[in-house]
């Protein structure tokens, strides 16, 4: 991954983790939290595609496991969004925009049943059982609604902000300003101009002489 990339995922992840842990699970709603990190690797994802998803994914997942307060094994929860984000990577758009949102509000609400799945099957193979006695239909419906309600707010931010570090700004000044001088360069003629600028005093000297040999030539005669 670029270096922008990095950086603009870092920062992502780290405001999404803070405000899912000292916000949205604060919040005490029946049923699921509100993810809003799996909303981050969402927008990434549908721009970086599956392997940046995968990777972005993973790291996110990660830090879930590893921030207070998180009651869980760790690299549950990467693995998880690391399935995810590759997933969502899977349907990136070729044009690289979105032309409507019914596919990532889709791509929403399969990620958000698939992730409380994969993570309640991951949690029965490691003996927790917490999605049993909270009810699995429960989770699945307050999860794909909460994240579909939140979505609209999250996901096209963050793909605009993945396209417009995608897009270098710096390079794309230096050219197209080299491209403007070149092209103003030729089109306007500039070495013509100044040729015919010279060739223009030229002709103004020369007929200032020529008048000048005229009066004197007159004065002479009288």
């Amino acid at each position: 991954m670029r270096v922008n990339r990095i950086l603009l995922s870092s920062s992502l992840i780290v405001v999404a983790l803070v405000l899912q842990v000292s916000v949205l699970a604060r919040l005490h709603l029946p049923g699921a939290v509100p993810d809003l990190l799996l909303l981050v690797v969402l927008g990434l994802a549908l721009v970086y595609g599956h392997v940046g998803g995968a990777l972005v994914g993973f790291a996110a997942g990660l830090l879930a496991d590893l921030a207070p307060p998180a009651d869980h094994a760790a690299g549950r929860y990467a693995l998880v969004l690391c399935v995810i984000g590759y997933l969502a990577g899977l349907v990136k758009p070729e044009s690289g925009q979105v032309k409507t949102a019914a596919g990532p509000m889709l791509v929403v609400v399969a990620a958000a049943v698939g992730s409380t799945l994969l993570y309640a099957g991951v949690g029965a193979l490691v003996g927790d059982t917490a999605a049993r006695h909270v009810g699995l239909s429960s989770l699945l419906f307050t999860a794909a609604l909460y994240d579909l309600l939140l979505a609209p707010f999250v996901v096209p931010g963050v793909m605009a902000l993945a396209r417009r570090a995608e897009n270098d700004p710096l390079a794309e000044t230096s050219s197209g300003t080299s491209g403007d001088i070149s092209s103003g360069w030729l089109s306007g003629g500039t070495g013509l101009r100044i040729g015919g600028q010279r060739n223009g005093l030229r002709v103004k000297a020369a007929r200032a002489r020529s008048a000048r040999a005229g009066r004197i030539k007159g004065v002479k005669r009288l």
